[in-house]
């Protein structure tokens, strides 16, 4: 199972961007769909971005053509590209790894639009 890993968090003005990063550890990396969610005190922990192990993506409607979700298997590294950023993107954004039954979490980073 993977170890997770995610960075890149951060105050940003409104219209601004930011790349968080999600660093893997274990093996069989290249097999694992990986994700990005987010979540608000309050409220469910949403899927933002989806890479499947062969390189597709899926976004949910509120971040299509804003973010970008990539891989890098050789560094075991997952990347979301944060453009044109809202107040209402503010949340903690979480890395998650999954294969089969295996569904791994990383700590959480902090996206914070505002200005």
């Amino acid at each position: 199972q993977v170890q997770l890993v995610e960075s890149g968090g951060g105050l940003v003005q409104p219209g601004g961007s930011l790349r968080l990063s999600c660093a893997a550890s274990g093996s069989a990396f290249g097999l694992y769909a990986m994700r990005w969610y987010c979540q608000v005190p309050g409220k469910q922990r949403d899927l933002v971005a989806a890479i499947s192990s062969g390189g597709t993506t899926n976004y949910a409607n509120s971040v299509k053509g804003r973010f970008a979700i990539s891989r890098d298997n050789a560094k075991k590294m997952v990347y979301l590209q944060m453009n044109s950023l809202k107040p209402e993107d503010t949340a903690v954004y979480y890395c998650n790894a999954v294969l089969g039954a295996q569904n791994s979490w990383g700590q959480g980073t902090q996206v914070t639009v505002s200005s």
